[in-house]
């Protein structure tokens, strides 16, 4: 989870091109790129960019300083409904969506990244489902997550909270490669990529994202509910105050 930076109206979102690839780079370090309403809405306009620019063969998700993305911003946090426009409209570009992952990853950051087609993270990566710690739960985000992660993994991390490294994450399906050098292990994807036609990649897309769709079709409405509920409720107010107090919460042991 992450606290909110006052950037003014500098943008939230870099945009550039290479050779087809348009790389997204969330640039919020100073609040280790939470998910605020205005980074939610900025990533939001670029991905439609994105999807009515024909030159456009790819997008590569990345980010700057030593966090992908930290979660919820706790004092400015976006729309459930917006944010779970967010995951789907990743999941729906007709272009693939590669993320790059250099630094850290936590709660909400992990649907974001789940919803990715292909993501490559590095060495000084680390992942983490906090909400329980919270008070909360990974709710709208299982949407991209439970479809990706193996079941057992997902049964431990959902409710220890526990840090893990770009190699577990890899293993239990989070990440598509836990690589040294991930700009060297993202030049054959990138190269692929750019080898396909679009039709054949939107084609292809649709394949194996037609199983997650339909979840987001059958169980957002529910999901985005359970979330504003326990984010109203006792408990998550003194887990969120305890984060920004940076203390255990009263229920710790």
């Amino acid at each position: 989870m992450g606290r909110t930076a006052d950037r003014g109206e500098a943008p939230l979102i870099g945009r550039t091109a290479d050779r087809g690839v348009t790389t997204l780079t969330l640039d919020s370090p100073a609040n280790r790129n939470a998910l605020s309403a205005s980074l939610v809405g900025e990533a939001r306009a670029a991905l439609a960019a994105c999807a009515a620019d024909d030159t456009v063969r790819a997008v590569l998700l990345t980010h700057t300083g030593t966090t992908f993305c930290a979660g919820a911003d706790l004092t400015a946090p976006p729309d459930p409904e917006a944010f779970v426009g967010l995951m789907r409209e990743i999941v729906e570009l007709p272009k693939p969506v590669v993320a790059r992952v250099t630094g850290h990853v936590r709660a909400g950051g992990l649907g974001l990244l789940a919803a990715c087609d292909i993501a490559v993270a590095g060495p000084a990566s680390t992942f983490a489902l906090t909400e329980s710690r919270l008070g909360l739960a990974p709710a709208v985000i299982s949407l991209t997550l439970l479809p990706r992660l193996d079941r057992a993994a997902a049964n431990r991390y959902y409710l220890t909270g526990e840090r893990f490294d770009a190699a577990e994450a890899a293993r239990i399906s989070m990440v598509t490669v836990a690589a040294e050098d991930v700009d060297e292990a993202l030049v054959p994807i990138l190269d692929g990529l750019r080898r396909a036609s679009p039709q054949g990649l939107a084609a292809s897309k649709e394949l194996v994202t037609a199983t997650v769709l339909r979840s987001f079709d059958q169980h957002a409405e529910d999901l985005v509910a359970r979330s504003a509920a326990l984010f109203a409720s006792g408990e998550a107010r003194e887990g969120m105050t305890a984060f920004l107090e940076r203390r255990d919460p009263a229920w710790a042991r």
